[in-house]
C-alpha cells in the first residue's frame, strides 16, 4: 500500500536500486544513458542559443549567464557520452574518473562564472530589460529538465556510473537555475527588484562548488557491479559499495553491505545478526572482514573501480 501511495504522489524513490550484473542488462542501461545524453545536448545547444541571443537583447546578464551554463552543460553531457560510446565495459570503466574530473572542472567553472556575474550585478545595480522570450526559456527548462535528470540518475545508479550520476546532478542543477533565471526575471519585471536574481544566483553557486567537489572526488555513486567481486563472493542485490556521504544506496554507508561466501550456503546466523560464511565490507575491500565488536569502516571505492 505505501508503495502504490508513493507511485500515485510521484514520489518513486531510485536510493535503493540494485546494481545490474548481467551482460545484456548493463548493456541496455548504457544505451538509455547515451539516449538521455544525447537529448540533454541537444535541448542544451538551443536553450543556450536562445538563452544568449535573449539575454544580449534585453541587456540581462542573468540570461547570458543561464546560456554560458548550457553551454557548460552540453560540455559535461559530452563527456559522459564519450565515456558510454565505447562497446566494451572495461575501456568505459577506464574513462569513468576521466569524465568526472571534467564534469567536476566543469562545475567549477559554472560556479565562477554566476559568482562573478552575480557580484558584478549587485555591486554595479545592473537592471535587465523584460524578457518574454527569457521567461519562457525559463519556464521550458523548468519542466523538462527535472525528468532528463531524474531519469539520467536511474539509469547510473543502476549501472553504478559515478559519471552518469554526476551528470544528471549538473542537469538537476541547471532546474534550480531556471528556477532562479524564472523568480528573478518575474519579480525584476513586477515589482523591479532587481537585486533578487544576482542574489539568488549565488546560493546555486554554492550548491555547484559542493556537487563539483564531490564529483571530484568520485563520491557522487561508487557502485561496484556484483560480477567484479572475487570469485566464490556475492554481494547482496541491493549493494552498491557507496563511499562516504554517497546516497545512491538509500543507506548510511556501504559498510552495513553483506557479501556471502559460497563455503557456508547454510543460514545460519552469528550472535550480531549476520549469516555464518558472511563478512561486512571494510576499508581494505570485500576480501577484508570488520573487527568483531565494532562496525566496518565505510570501504573507500574510486569512481568506476572495485575497491581493494
Amino acid at each position: 500500500m505505501a508503495a502504490l501511495t508513493d507511485r500515485l504522489a510521484g514520489r518513486i524513490s531510485t536510493s535503493r536500486l540494485p546494481v545490474a550484473t548481467d551482460t545484456e542488462r548493463r548493456s541496455r542501461l548504457a544505451r538509455r544513458v547515451r539516449l538521455l545524453v544525447a537529448a540533454t545536448i541537444t535541448y542544451n545547444v538551443v536553450e543556450a542559443v536562445v538563452a544568449i541571443a535573449a539575454g544580449a537583447g534585453a541587456s540581462s546578464t542573468a540570461l547570458i549567464g543561464f546560456g554560458l551554463d548550457s553551454v557548460i552543460e552540453v560540455s559535461s553531457a559530452a563527456v559522459v557520452a564519450w565515456q558510454f560510446s565505447a562497446s566494451d565495459h572495461a575501456v568505459r570503466e577506464a574513462r569513468e574518473k576521466v569524465a568526472l574530473r571534467i564534469i567536476a572542472t566543469s562545475f567549477f567553472a559554472l560556479a565562477a562564472y554566476v559568482t562573478v556575474e552575480s557580484l558584478r550585478a549587485l555591486i554595479g545595480g545592473d537592471q535587465a530589460a523584460h524578457s518574454t522570450v527569457g521567461l519562457v526559456l525559463a519556464a521550458l527548462s523548468l519542466a523538462v529538465m527535472p525528468g532528463l535528470s531524474y531519469a539520467q540518475r536511474r539509469a547510473g545508479r543502476q549501472l553504478g556510473s559515478a559519471s552518469a550520476v554526476a551528470d544528471s546532478k549538473q542537469t538537476l542543477l541547471c532546474t534550480y537555475l531556471s528556477g532562479v533565471l524564472l523568480v528573478g526575471l518575474a519579480v525584476n519585471s513586477l515589482f523591479g527588484w532587481w537585486w533578487a536574481d544576482p542574489l539568488a544566483a549565488l546560493v546555486i553557486a554554492a550548491v555547484a562548488v559542493k556537487e563539483g567537489w564531490e564529483a571530484w572526488q568520485g563520491d557522487a555513486c561508487c557502485a561496484v557491479p556484483v560480477a567484479q567481486l572475487p570469485d566464490g563472493r556475492v554481494a547482496a542485490p541491493d549493494a552498491c559499495g557507496c563511499g562516504p556521504g554517497c546516497d545512491c544506496c538509500g543507506r548510511e554507508s556501504s559498510a552495513e553491505r553483506i557479501v556471502s561466501s559460497d563455503r557456508d550456503p547454510g543460514n545460519r546466523t552469528t550472535g550480531r545478526g549476520i549469516p555464518a560464511g558472511r563478512t561486512r565490507l571494510s576499508r581494505g575491500g570485500p576480501g577484508r572482514a570488520a573487527s568483531p565488536g565494532r562496525s566496518a569502516p565505510t570501504p573507500s571505492c574510486a569512481a568506476g573501480s572495485p575497491p581493494g
